[in-house]
């Protein structure tokens, strides 16, 4: 923390010399003026903007006394080199501000001076030896009264800007005290008073000023120094107050070290002089002298001390970004947070400050700004300088700080209505809960208002955060909404109309109980509740697709097939992958899947099937032995392969390869055994698995909920209805009868060269064709295009 007295301590205190202990600590009193100004390198500073001197600088001082006074002053100047250095006579230097000739000064500060102090004299007060002398008796007295004198009149700077700020805020709008005080107190390291926010509008002001003696932030440290070193000897004061624990002066909160260097100044009392402290207060380019006690004229004279900065290297205000995550928005007025210097505020020693942004192709524009204690930073005085910019923009706060540059913080800037705003994939609101809301894709630092509509009903206003870039976080309540359509309403700066995004809110997603995948598979299970609003699955890299829901008690079960099944088939046991369920409305959920051992497998020995009866139809002859009519009695044959011996209380589950449809066969009921590792299975697959069931079949042993490996069964085919044919001359035929939309074309050779395709949806009863020179017709069917079959024509 910054560490600074508070103003009665370096204001009061400052005058503990008997003579005036009960002079007023207020410095209130207006003493003469000062035009000092200073160049250096060729450049010319008036001192307020002048934070410290340096070698070689020319300094003009001249002595305005107050308008109506006929009073004459003497002006002094002195450098000083330490404690223990007496500067030399050729150092002192005086004007006369009654004499034409003489009535400024123009100096140059010498090598290895280290301060510099003004005398202000009554010309009535005699000559200057007397004031020399006591420099010169005891130089180490006036190096701390110059040092002091300075932090003190910077203390006063503080306190006088937050003065002037809050009465600006009070005449502008009474009601913004409460949220500009806070703002004050931390831009200028001012204490503020909480229980004054608490009083009534008109009040609050008063309260937060009325003890301004007690505003400024004081340490504890010095504050406890302060106690040891009340009312100790003079000398005893003096030499504490270059120790290391005394700041060796360079803090003025150390209240004690003042309180008893000024009882030394009492000491330098004499018939002749008084020395009196004095603050330099700098505005438009003068210095107004501020004064505690009236100017005696009378013996002992009084000697106005005023301290100038000191002569030093230069010390670039320590500003920081207090909030160095967030985006800005590249618009007129923007603020530039900042913090660590109050003396960007009080004083005028950091001037010509700009903003600094990059364009695209790495040049720089500027943006003059100023710095707004009531703001809390800078704050942009004119429009954003010409691009092009990218969507991101890095910029820089850069300024002088008195003669020399410096750069100030980092920030980042997105300019207005720059991009879109969407809902991420993986955000989804869901009525009856709170929601985390993430939008991005516009422009973070540009946002002003988030809001929520329902309905056509009014906005009602969200709390929201930047989150990276281009987002924000907004949260949304919906514990007492239905589902249904509901509006974000985006406001930005520079943007005239608000963005309104319309999203659905959804009910509640169903859980997941578990997601099952074994090693050599190439489906996975998925159990849970409202599994039908799954539309997706990725386990690691692969993804799967949901098949066919069936319901187990209250348990919904879903067969994933996978989308690359030499992929996932080659998933090693004991492997442990993130899984993510995608549902309907962009809703997502994830979890931790370890991959289960291999399952028990099963061998296929043979399959056979009876081919049915139709009355009125003609025989439909199917190639090789794999693929089978859906109304054929299907019997397989299957051994169990390295596992425990069948027992008959398995069941026997059969399905499509794409989990569209299943059943499952129990012992008795088309189930049963040879023996201990082999069974036989018999079913009808128009009547076990429905009607529209066809492609290929699978089958697998289940067993107390837990199921063998899939194993490749058969290829089943709906056939069409042929009644009838009728060839004529050169074997054109004619074929009649139904269902035909089962054939995807006929030819006349297995190799279906040439041949004549049969259009979707095609419902007509009839079919001409040609025939083969054996009198064949070959059919392709649309179940299963890569086997032939074939029907014999008279």
């Amino acid at each position: 923390m910054l560490r600074f007295s508070p103003i009665v301590g370096l204001l009061g205190l400052l005058l503990a010399a008997p003579a005036v202990e009960a002079a007023s600590s207020s410095f209130d009193l207006v003493g003469p003026r000062l035009d000092v100004s200073v160049v250096r390198d060729g450049v010319t500073l008036p001192l307020e903007r002048v934070p410290n001197l340096a070698e070689g600088d020319h300094i003009s001082v001249k002595l305005a006394p107050l308008a109506g006074h006929d009073e004459h002053y003497r002006l002094i100047a002195v450098f000083l080199r330490g404690a223990v250095d007496r500067p030399g006579k050729d150092w002192f230097r005086e004007a006369e501000s009654w004499r034409e000739k003489n009535a400024s000064l123009s100096l140059v500060v010498p090598k290895d001076a280290q301060q510099m102090a003004l005398f202000i004299v009554p010309e009535r007060g005699g000559g200057a030896n007397a004031v020399i002398s006591a420099v010169r008796k005891q130089p180490g007295a006036f190096v701390r009264a110059a040092q002091e004198l300075n932090q003190a009149s910077l203390d006063r700077a503080r306190l006088d800007t937050f003065l002037l700020e809050m009465q600006r805020a009070e005449r502008k709008n009474p009601e913004s005290l409460a949220a500009v005080s806070p703002v004050l107190t931390r831009s200028l390291a001012v204490k503020l008073k909480a229980e004054c926010l608490a009083q009534p509008t008109e009040v609050q002001s008063a309260c937060l000023t009325g003890d301004r003696e007690t505003l400024l932030l004081a340490d504890t440290h010095s504050s406890a120094l302060a106690d040891t070193l009340a009312g100790a000897p003079t000398d005893l004061a003096f030499q504490l107050s270059a120790t290391p624990q005394a700041g060796y002066g360079s803090y003025s909160s150390y209240i004690g070290v003042v309180r008893d260097l000024f009882r030394m100044f009492g000491a330098f009392q004499s018939t002749q002089l008084q020395f009196i402290p004095a603050l330099a207060q700098q505005r438009n380019g003068t210095v107004t002298v501020l004064l505690n006690t009236p100017v005696s004229f009378a013996k002992p004279t009084s000697v106005i001390v005023v301290a100038l900065p000191a002569i030093e290297a230069p010390k670039p205000p320590p500003l920081r970004q207090p909030l160095p995550a967030t985006m800005l928005c590249a618009a007129p007025g923007v603020i530039l947070p900042v913090e660590g210097a109050p003396l960007v505020y009080a004083t005028g020693y950091a001037h010509d400050m700009v903003l600094r942004l990059k364009r695209l192709d790495g040049t720089q524009a500027e943006m003059p700004v100023r710095a707004d204690p009531s703001l809390g930073g800078f704050v942009a005085t004119g429009d954003i300088p010409f691009g092009p910019f990218g969507p991101v923009i890095s910029a820089q706060l850069h300024g002088a700080w008195g003669f020399s540059s410096f750069d100030g913080p980092s920030y980042v800037l997105t300019k207005p209505g720059d991009g879109t705003w969407k809902a991420t994939d993986r955000t989804a609101l869901v009525v009856g809960r709170s929601n985390e809301l993430q939008l991005s894709g516009g422009s973070a630092g540009c946002v002003t208002k988030i809001g929520l509509r329902r309905g056509d009903g009014a906005v009602e206003p969200l709390s929201w955060k930047q989150s990276a870039t281009h987002g924000i976080v907004a949260t949304v309540p919906l514990e007492q909404s239905e589902p249904g359509t509901v509006s974000i309403v985006i406001e930005e700066k520079g943007v005239a109309t608000p963005t309104e995004l319309p999203l659905r809110a959804l009910q509640q997603a169903g859980s997941v109980d578990e997601l099952s995948f074994h090693a050599g598979d190439d489906q996975a299970t998925l159990t849970g509740t409202r599994l039908d609003q799954v539309i997706g699955v990725t386990l690691g890299t692969l993804a799967f697709q949901p098949g066919a829901l069936t319901r187990v008690g209250k348990q919904d079960r879903v067969a994933l097939q996978a989308a690359n099944p030499a992929s996932a088939m080659a998933l090693a046991a004991g492997t442990t992958l993130p899984a993510d369920i995608s549902y309907v409305g962009g809703r997502h959920k994830s979890l931790s899947v370890t991959i289960a051992p291999h399952r028990v497998s099963a061998t296929l020995l043979r399959v056979t099937a009876r081919a049915p009866v139709r009355d009125g139809a003609l025989p439909i002859t199917l190639p090789g032995t794999a693929v089978f009519a859906q109304d054929a009695r299907l019997t397989f044959a299957f051994h169990l392969n390295d596992a425990p011996p069948l027992s008959g209380r398995e069941s026997i589950e059969i399905g499509t390869v794409d989990g569209r449809t299943s059943t499952m066969v129990a012992a008795g009921k088309g189930y049963d055994l040879q023996d201990a590792k082999t069974g036989i299975v018999s079913i009808n697959p128009a009547e076990a698995l429905g009607p529209t069931a066809y492609g290929a079949l699978r089958f697998r042993i289940a067993s107390d909920g837990a199921g063998s490996s899939w194993t490749p069964l058969a290829t089943v085919v709906r056939l069409p209805e042929i009644h009838t044919i009728s060839c004529a001359a050169r074997k054109v035929c004619k074929l009649s009868g139904n269902r035909f939309f089962l054939i995807e074309a006929v030819g006349t050779n297995a190799e279906m060269q040439p041949s004549q395709a049969i259009p979707d949806g095609f419902v007509a009863t009839e079919i001409t064709t040609r025939a083969s020179a054996e009198g064949r017709i070959y059919l392709r069917l649309r179940d299963a295009p890569e086997a032939t079959a074939t029907v014999a024509a008279p």
